[in-house]
């Protein structure tokens, strides 16, 4: 009785590499980002982001040699390599999105309701603590009509409700969004306005970004203005634009209650 061999065909290297590269880029993907959440928030602070990637894409880049070789010399390996494909892919969607906003967005970092006479940040102390010092700066008219061309929609709050009411509907719609609140002035005084003062902060990477609402009485009832800005770097990804808009939506559902 004779026993007969089976030679299979060898797998792939690249593939097999591909898969382990492209899980040790998952795990140094989430560390990166945990360790940006831990420390402070800084532009410097986002290079374990980037370094992560590279991990990505050299995962992605053996995933593809890996369906070359499988393809021309018949290894083994068609399912890691396309696990490893898949995975970078979702890995590095979050980046292709980010791209994407940078590439149809302006580069604006500061949003407000009013181009003409943006809310002035207070600089009571709590507020300059609450900011570390800081106090965001003006910002020139031609980039106040750039955000007019990019973000028509955003415009002040016309309510029909005196300036008391609107201030706490601004104030209810900032603690519905989770804003930290740093200062308060209720409406009266010279000019008759009132103000808050709040920091937003991202989900992901908490980055702090700072929040003045202005409420001005109106014959006709009141005006709400509001102003927000980035700490870091000069492209807001259009997230200031949102965070408008949110409060706006916020301040339409109190209404309705």
């Amino acid at each position: 009785m004779h026993r007969r061999l089976v030679f299979e065909d060898p797998v792939s290297r690249a593939a097999v590499w591909s898969r382990r590269l492209a899980w040790f880029a998952l795990v140094v993907l989430l560390l990166s980002l945990l360790l940006v959440r831990l420390r402070e928030p800084s532009i410097e602070g986002l290079a374990p982001v980037a370094g992560a990637y590279v991990f990505v894409l050299l995962a992605l880049g053996l995933a593809l040699v890996a369906f070359v070789r499988i393809w021309r010399e018949g290894h083994r390996g068609v399912g890691m390599a396309a696990g490893a494909l898949l995975l970078c892919l979702v890995l590095l969607a979050p980046a292709g999105y980010v791209g994407f906003l940078l590439a149809t967005r302006p580069a604006l970092a500061d949003i407000s309701t009013d181009i003409d006479d943006p809310p002035a940040f207070s600089r009571s102390m709590a507020a300059l603590t609450a900011r570390a010092g800081r106090i965001p700066p003006d910002v020139a008219p031609a980039r106040r009509r750039l955000q007019r061309q990019a973000y028509p929609k955003i415009a002040p709050i016309v309510l029909e409700e005196p300036a008391e009411a609107a201030f706490a509907l601004a104030r209810k719609a900032v603690t519905a969004l989770g804003w930290q609140v740093v200062d308060v002035a209720r409406p009266g005084g010279r000019s008759g306005a009132g103000r808050i003062d709040a920091v937003a902060r991202g989900r992901l990477l908490r980055f702090s970004e700072d929040i003045t609402i202005r409420v001005k009485p109106r014959v006709d009832g009141s005006r709400i203005d509001i102003r927000s800005a980035s700490r870091l770097g000069s492209h807001d990804l259009g997230a200031n634009a949102r965070r408008i808009a949110a409060f706006a939506e916020e301040i339409d559902l109190l209404q309705e209650r």
